[in-house]
């Protein structure tokens, strides 16, 4: 597989963006590793590559001969975790979640196969009914479910933990870090202390055990493979924490595209799979509010996880900007 001038490099709105694949040995081993990878498989590639650059990755689809294609995904030391987690998931999970073709836990490598129609694809190709999402959630959920026994072996992979009761801990970590707040957002998330801590304590009372959250499960991160099944996927930005985390980024998704009346249902569907051990609807409702406000810790953690040498930008503006999501209110109410 030869990387030249003609192959297609995409960066996204990252023009400067400092990548390991700015190297050329490492581009060369990364490539080799591929083949190799390929070649045990009985495949071979057939083509030049496509490239997609971002601070938080590095991804190549690479055509093989005879069948889709496949994609090779360089993380940064800090999300290396990725590809064990995924290999890991394939075995305690395989029903709902891609199974990686290689992994080199070491280098933070993996390469995949084709996953089919992301659901992205399917949604700007023919009419999709709102309970196409709530099928989504609830697959989602009964998955993070069968999860909650693996906890400490997720973390052991490398996995972050931001466990429902260190979010306070988490909270004031990404504050002190964070360079891009001013002085007005800065006074206004740090008077937002108490009512934090008062949020987890809302948030832990219904006792749902924490588990994995995958922090991005948007239309893009996921397969739709028939009516109603998905294959979950791109689990770089996860945490071990509250798993009702999850559920903010797909639900504004599905808002977005539908309106908010289709909120209620979507949060039925998601919270169905975690009632029983006394637990009631109305008290997971209620915790759901605060696990809204409280999954952007997860997200502007995440933008900590860049390759080195990509700078302070784009990682603390963005952080910021999620820590600042503290101070809205959320879309619903618990009653």
């Amino acid at each position: 597989m030869r990387v030249d001038a003609s192959t297609v490099v995409d960066r996204g709105r990252y023009a400067d963006v400092v990548t390991p694949w700015e190297q050329e040995s490492w581009r060369a081993a990364a490539l080799d590793w591929v083949a190799a990878r390929l070649a045990a498989h009985g495949l071979s590639a057939d083509g030049a590559p496509q490239v997609r650059l971002r601070p938080w990755s590095v991804l190549v689809r690479v055509p093989v001969a005879g069948r889709p294609a496949v994609w090779f995904k360089a993380n940064p030391p800090a999300s290396s975790f990725e590809g064990p987690l995924t290999a890991a998931l394939a075995r305690w999970v395989p029903e709902h979640v891609l199974h990686p073709l290689a992994v080199d836990a070491a280098r933070g490598w993996t390469l995949f196969p084709d996953g089919g129609d992301l659901f992205r694809t399917v949604l700007g190709r023919e009419p999709v009914e709102p309970r196409e999402w709530e099928a989504l959630l609830h697959q989602y959920a009964s998955m993070q479910c069968e999860l909650v026994a693996r906890g400490d072996e997720i973390e052991r992979l490398g996995v972050p933990a931001a466990r429902t009761r260190d979010l306070p801990a988490v909270f004031d970590e990404l504050l002190a870090g964070n360079t891009a707040l001013g002085p007005d957002g800065r006074a206004r998330l740090e008077g937002l202390r108490p009512r934090l801590a008062e949020w987890c304590a809302e948030l832990a009372s219904p006792g749902v055990p924490d588990t994995l959250d995958h922090a991005d499960l948007h239309d893009g991160q996921l397969f739709r493979r028939a009516a109603g099944r998905f294959t979950f996927f791109d689990w770089g930005d996860a945490a071990v924490s509250h798993p009702f985390s999850s559920l903010r980024v797909t639900v504004e998704r599905a808002c977005e595209r539908y309106g908010p009346g289709v909120l209620p249902r979507l949060l039925d569907a998601y919270l169905e799979p975690w009632t029983g051990n006394g637990r009631t609807a109305a008290e997971l409702r209620r915790a759901a509010e605060p696990a809204w406000r409280l999954s952007v810790l997860s997200r502007a953690a995440a933008w900590g996880r860049m390759f080195p040498g990509a700078g302070a930008e784009p990682g603390a503006a963005q952080t910021a900007r999620w820590l600042l999501e503290l101070l809205a209110e959320p879309p619903f109410r618990a009653g």
